[in-house]
Parts: C-alpha cells; structure tokens; sequence
C-alpha cells in the first residue's frame, strides 16, 4: 500500500454510509477526493459536515450514475484536475420487498440493475480515459461488491440472514444479488481488458454494512468498518502491480 503519492480519487454514491466514510478516510489522508452524490443538496450538505466536523476540504460533484448528461458534466468536471488515479464504484438501491424470485417480474429487477449495473458500466467507460492519463502504478477502478453476488456461495445453500430487521432468505433479495453477481462478471472482463493498460480493477465487498440501503441494519458493521476494507485497495501503488481481478470479503478471497 503506497499513502505518499497524492491521489485524485472519485467515490460514487458518496453522501452517506460506506461511501462518505470512504471519503472521509481518504481526505484525512490528504488525497484529492470527489465526493460524487446524485442528490445535489445531500450531497453538499455531506461536504459541509466533513469542513465543519473534521476541518476536511473534499470536492462536491454532482453524478446521477443513470444519467448519461450527467456522468458527461461530472467528468468535465474532474477532467480540470488532469487525470483520474482511483474510481470507487460505491452506489447501490435494493427492493424493500422480499421477494421470490418466481414472484418477481422484470420491473423489480430493471430498477436494482440500472444503478447497481448498467450505471457501473457507463460510469466506468465514461471515466477510464482520464484514469488513463494517471501515472502508471496508481490507476486503480474498485466496484463496491457484495457477498450476495457469489454465485457460489449462492449456490451452495439457501440461507437465513437479518434485514430490515426480520430473517429473510437469501434467495428473497435475487435482484440485488444477480446484479451484483452481473457486476462481479464485469469486473473480471474488465480486469483483463484494462490490465493491458495498468489500471487495476477489483471487486471489493464490505460484508453486511449499517447503511441506508438496509434500513441500518443493527447487525451490521460501522460504515467506517466497512470503508476500511476498501481502503487498502485504493491505496495501491506501483509496488502492487499483480492486485487485480480479485473479489474479496472483509479481506478475505471470495469464490465468483
């Protein structure tokens, strides 16, 4: 992990939970970091507090990742720095419904995969020639993952968690796991597309997070918790050249 080189970093659907904390940690740390949020007043007000709170200057972008205008104005943007060194792929949505997946229509899934998925997809095209221009040895893109989309682990067996504050099966939240096992297959194409062109890709997954996405879920970790996981792979330098293509799970290697 190389922290002396000062990154220009961009963090996604980063108002709030694992997303601001990731910012937060970055910003201590003296890097250049952009704090992308969809809604422009939350957003703001989530640059405020960490000037007034923690006494840290981060830059606001506004970025509606289902936007094709939008990603276009906040890459103009960032494009005024010269180069991008990191993208966090941060935003997710999930179903507040349980739902069987013989009981879903393609409604409940279109709504998860377009943020969860094809707003990764036009996020990272959009961005990847500006972390081209980045030195070599820090061009890094991480999509914020999850264990739900192992489709091994899936596979395995049907499992009970918490959520929302009640037992669910694992199959009952299909929409947000196969979209984020879809992600996971983007991640691996794009792994050994762009390892030709040293940007390093990755999928990271924080394990269950106390987030607005699950209702802040009493048994999940902190958001500084679960933005400590990604951390180290921001932080990447040229030393860690052969660190891409991985899924891992509080730091652990997780089967696709």
């Amino acid at each position: 992990m190389s922290d002396s080189y000062t990154r220009v970093i961009l963090v996604t659907g980063a108002n709030t939970g694992i997303g601001l904390a990731l910012v937060r940690l970055l910003a201590e740390r003296g890097h250049t970091v952009c704090l992308g949020a969809r809604d422009e007043a939350k957003g703001k007000e989530a640059q405020a507090a960490l000037k007034e709170d923690h006494g840290l200057t981060v830059h606001f972008v506004q970025l509606d990742i289902t936007d094709r205008t939008s990603i276009e104005k906040a890459r103009d943007f960032i494009e005024q720095e010269g180069h991008l060194d990191v993208l966090v792929n941060n935003p997710a949505v999930a179903n507040k419904e349980f739902l069987e997946p013989s009981k879903s229509d393609s409604t409940d899934y279109q709504h998860t995969f377009d943020t969860n998925f094809f707003g990764i997809i036009q996020s990272t095209s959009a961005f990847a020639p500006l972390i081209l221009k980045a030195p070599i040895g820090h061009r890094t893109v991480i999509n914020v993952s999850s264990g739900a989309g192992s489709n091994a682990y899936a596979a395995a067996e049907s499992q009970t968690f918490k959520m929302f504050g009640v037992e669910v099966w694992s199959y009952s939240i299909n929409a947000y796991s196969a979209s984020k096992a879809a992600l996971d297959s983007y991640t691996i194409a794009l792994a050994h597309e762009l390892s030709k062109e040293k940007i390093r890709i990755n999928a990271i997954c924080p394990r269950l997070t106390s987030t607005n996405l699950n209702n802040h879920a009493k048994e999940g970790k902190t958001p500084e918790e679960g933005a400590g996981y990604i951390l180290p792979w921001v932080l990447l330098g040229p030393e860690d050249d052969d660190k891409y293509c991985k899924y891992l799970n509080s730091g652990q290697p997780l089967p696709w």
